[in-house]
């Protein structure tokens, strides 16, 4: 038995191997698909979270690591979308297939959590492990810096 804080709210998760990968029992346990399986190898940000406040790949994060840890989804960064990079997302018309999004608004949300003015440079180095398979990456960046501005 496993228990996680997840978005606020405390989940017990028995019957699982303690090395499934987070995300799996995000997806097919707690059926919240807010997080997207993109490879399965840590490289495509697809599956970000925040572990503790902090970015990281759910799809190579074991269970046994999330155990008594603040767990945020993308569905937890707001109850109603209004946290400011969600906002800026949707003002700067960032998605374009949007599969990668919600990971990108994860890295992102952490690096300005972090970081409350980052430079271009900061940002690129932030979103160096998430992919858009659409180049979305200037419209990202445009995103940021209008979160940025609303955080201050």
């Amino acid at each position: 038995m496993t228990t996680l804080r997840i978005n606020g709210r405390q989940v017990t998760v028995d019957d699982l191997d303690p090395s499934t990968p987070l995300l799996w029992v995000l997806r097919d346990r707690l059926g919240m698909t807010g997080t997207k399986f993109g490879c399965g190898m840590s490289l495509c940000g697809a599956c970000t979270i925040h572990l503790n406040g902090t970015a990281v790949r759910s799809c190579v994060t074991p269970l046994a690591a999330a155990a008594d840890k603040d767990v945020t989804t993308i569905e937890g960064l707001s109850e109603q979308g209004d946290h400011p990079v969600q906002k800026a997302w949707a003002e700067c018309d960032v998605p374009q297939c949007g599969y990668c999004q919600p990971g990108q608004m994860m890295s992102a949300a952490a690096l300005l959590a972090r970081k409350k003015r980052p430079s271009d440079q900061d940002i690129d180095s932030a979103m160096r492990g998430n992919i858009c398979r659409c180049g979305t990456y200037q419209r990202i960046r445009k995103a940021i810096h209008s979160a940025a501005e609303e955080m201050k």
